[in-house]
């Protein structure tokens, strides 16, 4: 059995704030004070428990936030449980994924475990339900016993191989261990009941031969236990106390109830001690409670490893990490942040009912965090060059700029001024539209920290576009002069053209353009939703600060949403950005414009 040392929480800026917000008083916390009250428990012990056959995704993140928050709050302690019983469809990279995702969000795990770990603890008690008549070898096909199983309205039959006797099972068995039998040619089952109306309890699959080696154990198993078994008896082994599972797993209770009484770890430590000894690991095995609670479900999204995975097999997107993809390693890459999805989680609560959650809500939760904590910088994304006429060509000066507008502890920065800028092309029109308020041929604005300026004249090319602009700078409305005040209707930002840095910004949004991609009643498929505007690149220009940020470093861009720099491709020389959300809802305005 391996663990790891207990991993320390990462720090993140939204901590301090989230120690001071309410107690939460869902109903699984409400039976955790409970069950402490009672004396039922002395210490709260959970689990995250994930297959490592994918990387995480945003639905996990509120398993996560659970498991891991509610052992936090009540001073127990929580496990990273890797249920790794299907070789071939899993990988170590997956693993290093799942920890590292862990940590992001803000959590760390008292031990690292395994379900391989206990392999040998679960073949000792599938040993012991052969013993006990309680589990038999059986022969049928996979397609034969979802025949014999029955349907929800007819119950089913028992297979012909149910009445063998102990010592032929426990011999076949073992011969199963012994890699004796072909994949697929017998599986043990649990013997229980065939007309059962819950359909996991009709002799229900413990074990199936399956000669694929595994990334820990290597080639030492030809068989392996069902996920059910190992999860039931795993969470058994470890002594969670409270074992917490979205609704999906409600029918599968019983199930591990059964399996958990019938073995009865406490009550035959010869099960596992030996083990545990061998592993030098402390357990203390007892039964879990099994609460189940709503999963995280929102608009615009997929949460199919399946799915997610074909995104990335077809070349949909550009890897696990891709900044489209709901992964938490895509939505760290694009720009989300723990603290945001935290929020996310703790204002939608605990409940036992299924809901879509609007994918705006996440969006909102994250630009609050930003907003709270992202320094801002300035920078164009699709420039026109403003010439102030009125200095000389070799002005330059270093004005001084708040990295924040509400957190002085933030301090300033220098940015430099020159004669030669660059603006939004859209902060220009030379026909405005109603209720324009930026610059227009005559007219006046106010540059960000620097003064008014006035456009004298519009240069265009020979196709009739704009390429630059001509203006004067007022000197007395510069900051200390008389005319400081004076009131004009917009403000823009800029970067001196001679100073900015080119940078490649990739602007991206919902990887899906229709609330429910998977709802086909329209005739498209999955596939046919993707937004094709999800990801467009530009190149743009930066201020010198920004582009000599650190990877994976976030900024509020003034006037055009919440930025990180790229974690992987993001260079001083070259710089690389990514849009995580807009400065507002544009799918609310899209929408009202329909």
């Amino acid at each position: 059995m391996s663990t790891e040392p207990a991993a320390r929480p990462t720090v993140t800026a939204a901590a301090p704030a989230e120690e001071q917000r309410p107690e939460a008083r869902d109903f699984i916390r409400q039976i955790v004070r409970e069950d402490l009250a009672s004396g039922k428990h002395r210490a709260i012990r959970t689990r995250f428990p994930p297959e490592p056959n994918g990387y995480l995704h945003i639905g996990h993140a509120k398993a996560i936030c659970l498991d891991f928050g509610i052992a936090r709050e009540f001073g127990g302690w929580c496990n990273l449980r890797l249920d790794d019983t299907n070789p071939g469809k899993e990988d170590p990279e997956f693993v290093e994924g799942i920890k590292e995702d862990v940590r992001w969000l803000g959590y760390g795990w008292h031990d690292l475990r395994h379900a391989s770990d206990y392999f040998e603890v679960l073949y000792r008690a599938a040993l012991k339900l052969i013993e006990d008549g309680k589990a038999y070898v059986d022969d049928l096909s996979p397609d034969q016993m979802r025949e014999y199983r029955g349907t929800l309205t007819e119950p089913g039959r028992d297979s012909p191989y149910r009445g063998r006797s102990v010592a032929e099972n426990l011999d076949l068995f073992r011969r199963m261990r012994a890699g004796e039998f072909p994949d697929g040619s017998k599986t043990l089952r649990a013997k229980i009941d065939m007309a059962a109306g819950n359909m996991n309890l009709r002799d229900p699959a413990l074990y199936r031969i399956r000669k694929v080696p595994h990334q820990n154990t290597g080639d030492a198993w030809p068989i392996y236990p069902m996920y059910d078994f190992a999860h039931a008896l795993s969470d058994a082994i470890e002594g969670i106390t409270h074992s917490l599972c979205t609704l999906e797993f409600e029918d599968h209770r019983p199930l591990y109830d059964w399996c958990v009484d019938n073995v009865d770890l406490a009550g035959h430590p010869e099960l596992w001690r030996p083990v545990a000894e061998a592993a030098g690991l402390d357990v203390q095995p007892s039964k879990p409670r099994q609460i189940e609670f709503s999963r995280l479900n929102l608009s615009y999204c997929i949460t199919s490893k399946r799915k997610l995975a074909e995104l990335v097999q077809r070349g949909l997107v550009d890897g696990w990490d891709d900044p489209r993809m709901n992964t938490l390693r895509g939505l760290r890459r694009r720009g989300f942040t723990p603290g945001g999805i935290r929020l996310l989680i703790e204002r939608l609560g605990v409940s036992k009912q299924n809901s879509v959650i609007d994918y705006t809500l996440l969006e909102n939760c994250i630009r609050e965090d930003l907003d709270d904590h992202a320094p801002r910088r300035m920078a164009v994304l699709d420039p026109l060059r403003l010439v102030i006429a009125n200095l000389p060509e070799d002005h330059e000066e270093s004005l001084a700029f708040a990295n924040h507008p509400k957190d002085e502890a933030q301090g300033a920065r220098q940015v430099p001024f020159a004669r030669e800028l660059w603006i939004e092309r859209e902060d220009f029109a030379e026909v405005p539209p109603k209720g324009f308020k930026r610059l227009v041929p005559g007219g006046e604005v106010r540059l960000r920290g620097v003064g008014i300026v006035k456009c004298e004249d519009v240069v265009k090319d020979a196709g009739g576009r704009v390429v630059e602009l001509r203006g004067t700078l007022d000197p007395a409305s510069r900051h200390g002069m008389p005319g400081a005040d004076r009131k004009v209707k917009g403000t823009i930002h800029w970067v001196s053209a001679r100073h900015a840095v080119a940078a490649e910004v990739r602007l991206y949004d919902r990887l899906f353009n229709v609330p429910a991609p998977d709802d086909e009643s329209d005739g498209r498929s999955w596939i046919e939703h993707i937004n094709p505007e999800a990801k467009r690149v530009v190149r743009g220009w930066v201020e010198p600060a920004a582009a000599q940020a650190a990877p994976e470093t976030h900024f509020q861009f003034e006037r055009l949403g919440y930025f990180v720099s790229d974690r992987l491709d993001h260079r001083p020389d070259a710089p690389v950005f990514n849009r995580a959300v807009t400065l507002r809802d544009t799918w609310a305005k899209q929408a009202g414009a329909q």
